[in-house]
C-alpha cells in the first residue's frame, strides 16, 4: 500500500471461521476482519478488534465461515455462455471447437461480449470467484473489461491471438502482437482488470508469434498465457513439425519462464514436466473439462506429481459447455479425488491442498499472491462468507474438508472484491439479474441462429398443453 494507509475501518466481518490462507494456515474460530477501502486492516479476535474501533459497522459472520476470494486460472467469457447446455456432450474430438465454439465465437457482436462477459462474471462471483483470468478467446475486449469492472470481479483479460490463415480474428503475427501490446498498454498489470498477452495456442502460433508474445511479456511486466496439450494432438501436431514435443519447443524458442501460465498441460512426458519446474512456468488445471471432453487426463494427467514438486498449479473451470460450471470448489474437489484415485494412493492430496490450489497457489501461479489469496493485513479485501448452517455443514468438523468434500459455490453468502460489496444474501448486488437473464435470452437466440451451428437434444421437447 502506498502511505501509511488508512488507520480505521469501515467494515468488520465478524464471528466467523476465518480461513486465513496465511503462511501458517491459521484458522481463527470465530474471529474477525477489519476492512478499509480496498484493503485488510487487521485479522483477529473479535472482541479485540471490536473494542480498538467500537461503533463499526458489521457483517454478522456467525455460523459462517469466510475465506479468501477463489481464483479460476482459465475462464472463456465469451462464446460459450450465451450457448450454455447447446453443445452436445458426446462429440468425437474436436468437433465441440470446429462446429460448435468457433462458429459461436465469430458470431459474436460487441454487446455480445459484454452480455456473456456479465454472464461469466455473476456465475463466477455467486460461486465465490473473485479473480477470473480470461482464456483469450474474446474479439472485443475492452467490453469484456467493462463487464468485469461492473459485475466488479477482477483478472485478467486478452484477445485472440493466432496467426493461422482464414481462422477468425486471426492475423499476422506482427498484427496480433500489435493488437495485444495497445491491450496491455490499456490495462496496466496492478489493475483491477489487467492485460494479458493471450495465445490460443494448440500449434495455431507460428514461432515468431511465440517468440514475439514471449517477449512482449517480459517487457511490458504483463503475464501470458496460452493453451497446451489438453489431449494427444499438440503432442502428434508438434512432433510431426517440429520433431519436439510442445513444452521442449516452447524451451527451445525460449518462450517458459515465470510469466507464462500454460493452460492444461494434460498430455506432458517426463521431460516437459521437468522443463516447466526448472522455468517455474505455471499451469491452469481444468479438471471437468477434460472429463466433459474425454481427453484423457486420468491416462495422462501428471497435475498432482507437478504440484507436489513444487509446481505452479491453478484451477480453472474453461468453457461453459466444456466444464459447465463456474464453481470452483467443484473442481478443487475433482482435482484431488482424481489425484488420490489415479495414484490408487489416498495420501497423495487432500483438502488442504486442493483448499491452497483455490487461493494462495491460484493467486501465486497467475502471479497476484502478493495482493490476493489469502486474508492478511494489507492485501485486497477479496473474501467470502460460506453459510455454514445448512446440512452438509451439520455437525461441524475439518473445515477444508467440509468446504472441498461437503460443500460447493450454493453455501456463498456474501462476497467484497477489493472492499467492494458484490454478492450479498446470494444474490450479485452490482448487476441487475433478472433483466440480465431476459437480456441473455434474447440474444442466445439471435447468435445461434447467426452462428448456424446444428441444434438438438437427446429428448423431444413438446408443448405441455
Amino acid at each position: 500500500m502506498s502511505g501509511a494507509g488508512p488507520t480505521r475501518p469501515d467494515l468488520l466481518v465478524v464471528g466467523g471461521d476465518v480461513v486465513t490462507m496465511n503462511a501458517r494456515r491459521e484458522v481463527l474460530l470465530g474471529g474477525t476482519v477489519a476492512v478499509a477501502g480496498e484493503r485488510i486492516l487487521a485479522v483477529g479476535a473479535t472482541g479485540e478488534l471490536r473494542a480498538r474501533w467500537p461503533g463499526t459497522p458489521e457483517w454478522d459472520a456467525s455460523d459462517c465461515v469466510v475465506t479468501p476470494g477463489m481464483v479460476n486460472a482459465h475462464l472463456h467469457q465469451t462464446g460459450d455462455p450465451l450457448a450454455r447446455a447447446r453443445i452436445p456432450d458426446d462429440l468425437p474430438p474436436g468437433a465441440a471447437v470446429d462446429t460448435w465454439a468457433v462458429p459461436l465465437h465469430a458470431a459474436h457482436r460487441p454487446d455480445d461480449d459484454e452480455l456473456s462477459a456479465l454472464l461469466a462474471g455473476v456465475e463466477s462471483v455467486r460461486n465465490g470467484v473473485t479473480t477470473i483470468i480470461e482464456a483469450g478467446t474474446v474479439a472485443h475486449p475492452h467490453r469484456v473489461a467493462a463487464a468485469m469492472t461492473e459485475v466488479g470481479v477482477r483478472g485478467g483479460i486478452g484477445a485472440w491471438g493466432w496467426d493461422v490463415p482464414g481462422a477468425p480474428f486471426a492475423a499476422p503475427a506482427a498484427e496480433v502482437l500489435d493488437r495485444l501490446g495497445e491491450l496491455v498498454a490499456a490495462y496496466p498489470a496492478g489493475g483491477s482488470v489487467e492485460g494479458w498477452v493471450t495465445l490460443v495456442g494448440h500449434g495455431l502460433a507460428s514461432d515468431e508469434l511465440l517468440t514475439g508474445a514471449a517477449d512482449l511479456a517480459r517487457d511490458t511486466g504483463a503475464r501470458m498465457t496460452m493453451h497446451l496439450s489438453p489431449s494427444s494432438a499438440d503432442p502428434d501436431d508438434y512432433l510431426r513439425r517440429t520433431g519436439r514435443r510442445p513444452v521442449l519447443h516452447l524451451a527451445e524458442l525460449g518462450v517458459l519462464g515465470p510469466h507464462l501460465l500454460l493452460a492444461h498441460a494434460v498430455w506432458l512426458d517426463d521431460a516437459e514436466v521437468e522443463a516447466l519446474l526448472a522455468d517455474r512456468t505455471a499451469v491452469a488445471y481444468c479438471p471437468w473439462a477434460y472429463l466433459r471432453l474425454g481427453q484423457g487426463v486420468t491416462h495422462a494427467g501428471r497435475h498432482a506429481d507437478f504440484s507436489r514438486r513444487g509446481g505452479r498449479l491453478a484451477l480453472g473451470t474453461d468453457a461453459g459447455n466444456a466444464a459447465d460450471s463456474a464453481d470452483l470448489l467443484r473442481a478443487a474437489a475433482l482435482a484431488v479425488g482424481l489425484a488420490k484415485d489415479m495414484a490408487i494412493d489416498p495420501t497423495v492430496l487432500g483438502a488442504a491442498e486442493a483448499l491452497e490450489l483455490a487461493t494462495i497457489g491460484g493467486a501465486e501461479a497467475v502471479g497476484m499472491a502478493d495482493r490476493i489469496g489469502s486474508l492478511e493485513p494489507g492485501k485486497y479485501a477479496d473474501l467470502v462468507v460460506h453459510d455454514a448452517t445448512g446440512p452438509q455443514w451439520t455437525p461441524r468438523g475439518d473445515i477444508a474438508q467440509q468446504l472441498v468434500w461437503s460443500s460447493d459455490g450454493r453455501s456463498v453468502r456474501d462476497v467484497l472484491i477489493g472492499g467492494r460489496v458484490v454478492v450479498r444474501d446470494h444474490t450479485c448486488v452490482t448487476v441487475d439479474e433478472r433483466a440480465l437473464r431476459t437480456f441473455a435470452a434474447r440474444a442466445s437466440t439471435a447468435l445461434l441462429a447467426r452462428a448456424g451451428v446444428p441444434l438438438r437434444t437427446r429428448w423431444p421437447t413438446v408443448p405441455a398443453h
